[in-house]
């Protein structure tokens, strides 16, 4: 069979191509894990200190997040444009300039060029969640969630490898003359460059640009007895998998609820006496349960189906509100658990969430609508980020934790509503 025959349900039109793509987008992701790691470990505790103040301690994770929003807008548009090429290396780079401006803000000991700077960040966090779609590109309907979660997890290593850098990057930046706090962002301005310099060098073919060639080519082919596979049979369109409102209200709850709970862990931490080694550990377990359960939830959602994985997401952040609301503050093991979960219901959200979008939305438009998808995700995480600072200032942690947990059961009326009309 040769490179443009119509793939089946289960296997890729252009399976070499496939595997050139899925390395090379696992290779960024590995650096692009670190670069994204930094802002969640310490970017709370640097506006803390630089504004002598919680109240406004998840305004960093707010700016990032809607930062984000902006630059999934961007990266969506011009992945439609030109190709997930120069979309993801044109989003890291952006992270890049964003890392260097918070160095400067702690030197200069500027809030108002921290937010600003803060707000660019978010653009290597906004894109290393897109580059999950550019792997599902080519990939067959029945291992598309696999593909996404291959991309996924192979942010664990940098994701998990970043917290724990938060004190020697610190000492690094003492060393240079700035600001402890400013020094994962180091780290970060270095991980975002040489991940746009991976893409920009590698990905080629460009997965989207090939997967509608192949498309095109498929539609002006004589017909054949096989079905591509962006071409669902008459049959299964009128058995329609779950729509793109369903798939992107699983991921903006699961975004919201985790970025909430996970903003306010470190600030909680220090103010019950732990260091940023110990907060770093804590959110190397956390971004490790993100991304490292990827290849078995992917797994799980091509054999068991979307709807019941989404499921499972709220389920789990709900026991992870749970138990972060009943742990005691000084212990780090039970609040790296909680954490933990958290990590693991967003997990689910997003390979359940993405599969769903990728499967509703057809080629022509896909990388429009899944950057305007993931602006709202960005969206959310940028509301429960603000929210979370505002909440544990008047009420407390527990209340916060608890609160955001029973928030994720909002998914479950609407994923019974969508079982039933199948």
């Amino acid at each position: 069979m040769t490179s443009t025959a119509p793939a089946t349900a289960g296997i890729s039109a252009h399976p070499q191509a496939q595997r050139r793509i899925l390395t090379v987008l696992v290779t960024s992701q590995v650096l692009s894990g670190a670069g994204l790691a930094a802002g969640i470990t310490v970017g709370a505790l640097l506006a803390q200190d630089m504004l002598h103040s919680t109240d406004l301690a998840g305004l960093p994770s707010a700016l990032f997040t809607a930062g984000s929003a902006l630059a999934a807008l961007a990266v969506g548009r011009i992945s439609q444009a030109r190709g997930r090429r120069p979309g993801l290396a044109g989003g890291y780079l952006a992270g890049a300039l964003g890392s260097a401006g918070v160095i400067a803000a702690a030197v200069a000991d500027s809030p108002a060029l921290l937010f600003l700077a803060l707000f660019v960040y978010g653009a290597g966090t906004a894109t290393n969640l897109q580059a999950r779609y550019a792997g599902a590109d080519l990939a067959a309907p029945a291992h598309r969630a696999r593909a996404v979660s291959t991309v996924l997890v192979a942010t664990t290593l940098g994701g998990v490898i970043g917290p724990n850098l938060a004190a020697p990057t610190g000492d690094l930046a003492v060393t240079l003359g700035i600001p402890r706090l400013a020094g994962p962002f180091l780290l970060a301005g270095v991980a975002y460059s040489l991940a746009a310099l991976v893409l920009a060098l590698w990905l080629r073919p460009d997965p989207l640009l090939l997967a509608r060639t192949l498309h095109t080519q498929q539609e002006t082919a004589p017909a054949t007895s096989e079905t591509p596979a962006d071409q669902p049979t008459p049959a299964a369109t009128e058995r329609r998998r779950p729509t793109v409102v369903l798939g992107a209200l699983v991921m903006i709850l699961t975004q919201l609820v985790m970025v909430a709970i996970m903003t306010m862990t470190p600030v909680h931490m220090h103010d019950h006496g732990h260091g940023t080694a110990a907060s770093g550990f804590v959110i190397a377990v956390h971004v490790g349960a993100m991304y490292l359960p990827s290849p078995l939830t992917g797994w799980l959602v091509d054999r068991y189906g979307r709807l019941t994985v989404a499921a499972a997401s709220g389920l789990t952040l709900l026991a992870a509100g749970i138990v972060a609301a009943a742990v005691p503050g000084d212990s780090v093991a039970l609040l790296a658990l909680a954490l933990a979960l958290l990590g693991l219901g967003w997990n689910f959200g997003l390979v359940s969430g993405t599969a769903i979008i990728t499967d509703a939305v057809p080629l022509a438009t896909r990388a429009k609508t899944q950057g305007l998808v993931d602006v709202a995700i960005a969206i959310a995480g940028a509301a429960g980020g603000l929210a979370s600072g505002m909440v544990m200032a008047a009420a407390s942690y527990p209340i916060l934790a608890l609160t955001a947990g029973i928030l994720s059961l909002a998914v479950l009326p609407a994923i019974a509503v969508t079982a039933s009309s199948r």
